[in-house]
């Protein structure tokens, strides 16, 4: 019986059927042992009639009498009485007739569910029934709960899958047997009959844990061996010019922090070597990751060589043109600098690539297009991503095919990313943090509202517009939602153009829009030509808005506190105090957690407790490529990820050959994707 054949082997499985479990992602044999539980109900502990309590309960019973009727508008009820030797208790079920003719009198049954006062009666409500046996399904046992659909319930599934359960017990290893005794793992066959039909809460603790352990190995190794092939690659060595860099900050107007001077060390070390650098600077927002970028630049084109920077937007790439220009301009080096974005005309593009091509231009701006212009690069030596926070195999290769080698990578993120996640989902990466702001920078003040007080924040938020403040609005969803909780950001611009503030210049950004109207919304308000802005979260990475000192950000309960703590860090930008209001969308008490960010200021604390309540997704929502697909590890387990990073290590270090486990050579084929581009 192979695993892709055909569902339709399985009794009971027809067309029809196969129909709705192909509405669950179950298409073959494969995806059905694949197909997990959501959670588990407890039945496993059967309970004489005359102990039982309000609850779950199970127990093992005769029937002594049954019958059926019909209520008030067609309602059927089925109730019957079931003894054991210590008494008796009455079983209800609601428009399930055929329950009087499937009930055999005197004969002994599993009966489980829940014991709940009904009519002013203890009763058990719509219980499983089932012959006692050895090997009872939907009874008396940990019962698994999956994901159903119409016609389709967990009982059907739990069914299919005892008929898979002699293919189950089949399946081979995917993890070598050295690592599976050295890390006491249960086999993975074991693993998977124990989590579709686990006899003990211990078991199902253990069956987890072996999935756990081998989700975050897979995740640990494919990263493992990104690392060793960039590692092999050669690249160009850079020499550190002390002078240079001394004469560079004697003239900032500004003075490094000591986080930015450590980070700065750090990639001129990398530089030094034969080896590609591939670091990641994280940084909360505003803490001079862009000055480090420039500095790690200067030794570059110092030695005659070229700089690539990519930014996520048009705007935000001419933002740093200008940054950077002025911050050369001192060491007569602004002639470097060189823009090519998508939205310049075409004799512009032109004379930009010439620049390029001959070498008059050896700090290059723009987006990720930079590499797909046709640009001849052929004197790149340094590569920077601003909130990209990776750069992918594919581009690796068209540069190192374009240039012959491959150039140091320079990663830059203001998303921060908690240690754990960081291990498994970059682990080819070297990791720098620059943990502190510039001394000029106030804390956001942040304050949680209810809508109730939206009249009394308005008043405030005026006064501050009419001293030359500008403001954000960010909202979850762009059109009216089912969910009534949800304020679009269509709806909440009608309100503040029309009504809250008539007398603003106010604009509404969002996905939908096409480039170039949403590049010049940005721009209007960049250039002060409107007071508010009405978006979704497109503007949470890429955007430098000076004159913004506000933002209010609608429903907050449905964004994480990371996220939050990103939208928030587009105001503040400069040296007057910047003010974010979370405004509620129901008028119940906040959370502990947002009450948090009224407090918290510092990213990678908030990002930790997103980390450990809402999982990655609150950090990072959908990853490309694949999403982070951990249904049994959880990225908060310090423990688990360092056993499994530490044995990936060995793997790779004891020259395993990957081939000799196929579903393992194959799993970390499709890993090495998702860890290696995002």
């Amino acid at each position: 019986m192979a695993k892709s054949s055909d569902l339709e082997e399985l009794k009971g499985i027809g067309k029809e059927v196969v129909g709705k479990l192909n509405r669950l992602n179950i298409y073959n044999k494969d995806d059905l042992i694949n197909y997990f539980p959501r959670r588990y109900e407890d039945f496993s502990v059967i309970t004489s009639t005359s102990k039982l309590r309000p609850g779950q309960v199970t127990i093992r019973a005769t029937i002594k009498q049954v019958k059926g009727r019909y209520v008030r508008r067609g309602m059927h009820i089925t109730e019957a009485v079931a003894s054991d030797e210590t008494g008796s208790v009455r079983l209800v079920w609601f428009n399930q007739p055929y329950r009087e003719g499937s009930l055999k009198l005197a004969t002994e049954y599993y009966i489980s569910g829940n014991f709940e006062l009904s009519y002013q009666r203890l009763s058990i409500m719509n219980p499983s029934v089932e012959l006692v046996s050895d090997f009872p399904v939907n009874t008396a046992r940990i019962l698994p709960i999956y994901r159903e659909t119409k016609g389709m319930t967990s009982r059907q599934i739990r069914r299919f899958l005892r008929e898979l359960m002699p293919l189950i017990i089949e399946l081979p290893e995917t993890l070598p047997d050295w690592l599976i005794k050295e890390q006491k793992l249960k086999s993975r066959s074991w693993a998977y009959q124990k989590t579709h039909s686990p006899k003990s809460m211990e078991e199902l603790k253990l069956a987890q844990y072996r999935f756990g352990f081998e989700e975050l190995f897979g995740l640990s190794l494919a990263s493992l061996i990104n690392k060793n092939e960039i590692d092999s690659e050669k690249t160009l060595s850079i020499e550190f010019d002390e002078k240079l860099a001394k004469k560079f900050v004697a003239n900032l107007p500004f003075k490094l922090t000591d986080s930015q001077r450590k980070v700065i060390w750090k990639i001129y070390q990398d530089f030094q070597k034969s080896q590609p650098m591939n670091r990641l600077v994280e940084g909360d927002v505003g803490s001079g990751k862009t000055v480090v970028a420039i500095m790690a630049s200067l030794m570059v084109i110092n030695k005659g060589y070229q700089v690539a920077f990519m930014a996520p937007t048009e705007i935000l790439a001419k933002q740093h043109a200008e940054s950077i220009y002025d911050l050369l301009r001192p060491l007569k080096l602004e002639s470097a600098v060189g823009l090519l974005v998508g939205g310049m005309t075409t004799a512009a593009k032109e004379k930009a690539r010439k620049s390029i091509k001959n070498g008059k231009i050896k700090i290059i701006i723009g987006t990720q297009t930079l590499i797909q212009e046709g640009v001849d690069t052929h004197k790149l030596a340094l590569v920077i991503i601003d909130e990209q926070h990776r750069f992918g195999v594919e581009q690796r290769r068209d540069l190192i095919a374009k240039a012959g080698y491959m150039p140091h990578v320079l990663s830059l993120t203001a998303t921060p990313i908690p240690r754990s996640l960081a291990l498994v989902l970059y682990g080819e990466l070297d990791i720098s943090i620059i943990d502190t702001k510039p001394l000029d920078r106030k804390p956001v003040i942040t304050k949680l509202s209810s809508n109730n007080a939206r009249p009394q924040i308005y008043r405030e938020i005026d006064k501050l517009l009419s001293g030359g403040h500008q403001m954000f609005v960010v909202c979850p969803v762009i059109s009216e939602s089912i969910n009534p909780n949800l304020r679009s950001s269509e709806e909440v611009y009608d309100d503040i153009k029309n009504h809250a503030f008539k007398d603003r210049r106010v604009g509404l950004l969002h996905g939908k829009l096409p480039a170039k109207k949403k590049n010049d919304i940005l721009q209007e308000f960049i250039d002060h030509k409107l007071d508010i802005l009405v978006s979704t979260t497109v503007i949470e990475v890429g955007i430098d808005a000076p004159g913004a000192n506000i933002i209010i950000v609608e429903s907050a309960e449905q964004f994480g506190l990371a996220q939050i703590h990103q939208l928030r860090g587009r105001v503040g930008r400069n040296d007057q105090q910047a003010y974010c209001y979370l405004m509620l969308s129901a008028n119940s008490p906040p959370s502990r957690r947002l009450r948090m960010l009224e407090t918290v200021n510092d990213g990678f604390k908030l990002a930790e407790i997103d980390l450990e309540i809402r999982g990655p997704g609150a950090i990072y929502g959908k990853l490309q490529h694949g999403q982070l697909d951990l249904r049994f590890a959880k990225l908060s387990d310090h423990e688990l990820i360092a056993k499994a990073r530490e044995s990936a290590e060995k793997f790779i270090n004891l020259e395993e050959n990957l081939v000799k486990y196929k579903e393992l050579s194959s799993h970390i084929a499709n890993l090495t994707a998702v860890t290696s581009l995002n």
